[in-house]
């Protein structure tokens, strides 16, 4: 019965993808290193069942330079990097026309 359990940290247990991925738009990209990206999220209301759009807006490092404003972006959660940076830009999905 013990060899059916897989230890964590294993391959194929949730140990691998802790770390959230979100995809948003860049919204700023004044600051050095630092871009300003808006994440638009679909939830239902608890008590009503209509779908309801949040927008958050995260911090995340861009070391590279590569993103600009009106880009769409996939970004990974991080160690803090700053006040209100944690997350980075792993890869720019579409840029702006």
């Amino acid at each position: 019965m013990m060899a059916e359990q897989q230890m964590p940290g294993t391959p194929g247990t949730a140990e691998r993808s802790r770390r959230k991925i979100r995809e948003g738009t860049v919204v700023s990209d004044k600051m050095q290193d630092t871009v300003v990206v808006s994440v638009v999220e679909r939830v239902r209301h608890r008590k009503y069942g209509k779908t309801v759009q949040r927008t958050k807006k995260l911090y995340a490092h861009d070391a590279s330079f590569e993103a600009r404003i009106g880009d769409r972006v996939r970004l990974a959660e991080t160690r803090p990097l700053s006040k209100l940076k944690r997350w980075r830009v792993t890869e720019v999905l579409e840029r702006a026309r």
